[in-house]
């Protein structure tokens, strides 16, 4: 059995539900340390995080990741136990193989790796920063790490990594990511019979016409690296259950993913101006996941392409698309991030799998990224 698939395996077996670990942390961090990280513990609330460094000078290369998974969801429509790594027709089953623990067990290979055929790194640092909070609220984790490391240490290089590939290792990376604004939307009406329409005003009705507008507003056209900005209502709730009471408000959860081309500020003003152009009366609570990121081609971004190319002998595309990930709370403090991973095509699925012939090359993709930049 290869050194990734025993470490992905044995990492699979520790149900760490977000935002518990079960000990994943602990089996990387003696990984690490045997061959000279020097490894920190950092817990916050009620999250467990660590983050680590091996080297003595130079760039530093941090790997990022999570140990934490999504809930299974009905057990019973597993085709084997969520937590009991299974090997079948050429992939692993288990939660979290593709999201992301073949990623974190590839990256302690490739640092082992490295270390056996160069010893520590000469030119540059590598370090780890792991979580057990990115698929819970993400408040204790990634972001409380990035604040106490500020103005002790500076990352100069991240690679994420996230299930990034979608129908082959390494045919996609991320090399950015759209930002993601939420709002809670109350529009106000007046409740009443609804025989007595006139005596009411129904906050369904009074809000169709924004409803249309919403919909066909171009909130920008995108550039080279994002594709346009979307508006979605992804919620929408009213009425008492009675079949004769006409609501007092409407309630919605809408969210746009932007690029580049807008802001927090630049989307809330064109949402008011919307709201006070159909004379609404409304609340509403606005929430930022997460602002857009990009890294240009340079020193990762090239490196993690060099290494693809090396490793499968095909080009690799770069890409912004899909949701939002720690990357955000990374990129603000002037780090290249850059997102590489398995295929992603069952994550947070029931069955979710990883190929077998992946493991390896995505461990020696890793150890060439190293070569290069440390």
């Amino acid at each position: 059995m290869s050194e990734t698939l025993a470490l992905t395996k044995a990492l699979i077996e520790r149900a760490s539900v977000t935002p518990e670990d079960e000990g994943c942390q602990d089996l990387m961090i003696k990984r690490l340390e045997d061959i000279g990280f020097t490894c920190e513990r950092l817990r916050f609330g009620d999250v467990d995080n660590f983050f680590a460094t091996w080297g003595e000078a130079g760039p530093l290369l941090c790997f990022a990741g999570h140990t934490d998974v999504v809930p299974v969801g009905d057990e019973k429509q597993w085709q084997f136990p969520p937590f009991e790594p299974t090997e079948h027709d050429g992939h692993l089953y288990g939660r979290g193989t593709a999201d992301m623990k073949a990623s974190l067990a590839a990256m302690v290979t490739a640092c082992e790796s490295y270390a056996k055929k160069h010893g520590s790194p000469t030119k540059g640092r590598v370090g780890f920063l792991i979580t057990s909070d990115e698929e819970g609220p993400a408040v204790n984790g990634t972001v409380k790490v990035m604040e106490y490391l500020e103005g002790k240490e500076t990352i100069d290089y991240c690679l994420i990594g996230e299930p990034s590939s979608t129908n082959k290792l390494g045919d996609i990376i991320k090399n950015g990511r759209r930002g993601s604004l939420h709002c809670e939307l109350t529009v106000k009406g007046i409740q009443g019979h609804v025989a007595y329409p006139h005596l009411a005003k129904n906050p369904i009705f009074l809000s169709a016409p924004f409803i249309s507008d919403l919909s066909d507003v171009e909130w920008d056209k995108g550039n080279d690296y994002f594709p346009p900005t979307t508006c979605q209502i992804s919620n929408m709730q009213a009425g008492t259950g009675a079949t004769n009471v006409i609501p007092g408000e409407c309630h919605f959860q809408i969210n746009w993913r932007f690029s580049t081309e807008n802001t927090q500020e630049s989307l809330q003003e064109k949402m008011e101006a919307l709201i006070n152009k159909h004379g609404l009366d409304v609340d509403a609570t606005w929430s930022l996941s997460g602002l857009p990121f990009l890294t240009e081609p340079g020193n990762l971004v090239n490196a993690c392409q060099s290494a693809i190319k090396n490793v499968t002998g095909y080009e690799t595309t770069l890409s912004t698309s899909g949701g939002t990930s720690d990357g955000r709370f990374i990129a603000p403090y002037g780090v290249q991030v850059v997102e590489l991973g398995p295929i992603n095509k069952t994550i947070h699925q029931i069955n979710e799998c990883v190929a077998i012939d992946d493991l390896e090359p995505l461990s020696h993709i890793y150890f060439k990224v190293i070569e290069q930049l440390c």
